[in-house]
């Protein structure tokens, strides 16, 4: 039990932490460009050139973070990662878009 508290505090930790790209992912998320999935990667809501890049950049950075927590518990990297999912869609705030388990998204 201690040990997926702790795996959940890294994750809650791992998906409040800025990133290089945290200007850009917060105005894209407020323009309706991308949301949270219940994967813990980001999606495409509105396909743009900018849109694309930056889910490609934070997504690979997700994943390197979420191999190391990973690695470091003795579990999946899909564990880490449907775990962080299901945390970011938590914390994702009204108005911005997320995506339900059947694939569609809807603003929260």
């Amino acid at each position: 039990m201690m040990k997926i508290i702790k795996i959940a505090l890294m994750v809650a930790t791992l998906t409040m932490a800025g990133t290089a790209f945290a200007l850009e992912l917060d105005q894209a998320k407020t323009q309706g460009l991308v949301g949270e999935q219940p994967n813990g990667y980001l999606g495409v809501v509105k396909a743009t050139p900018e849109a694309v890049q930056l889910v490609s950049d934070v997504n690979e950075k997700r994943r390197q973070a979420y191999e190391r927590i990973a690695r470091q518990n003795g579990i999946t990297l899909e564990q880490v990662a449907n775990l962080a999912g299901q945390k970011a869609i938590e914390k994702t705030s009204g108005g911005e878009y997320v995506k339900t388990p059947d694939g569609q998204w809807i603003k929260k």
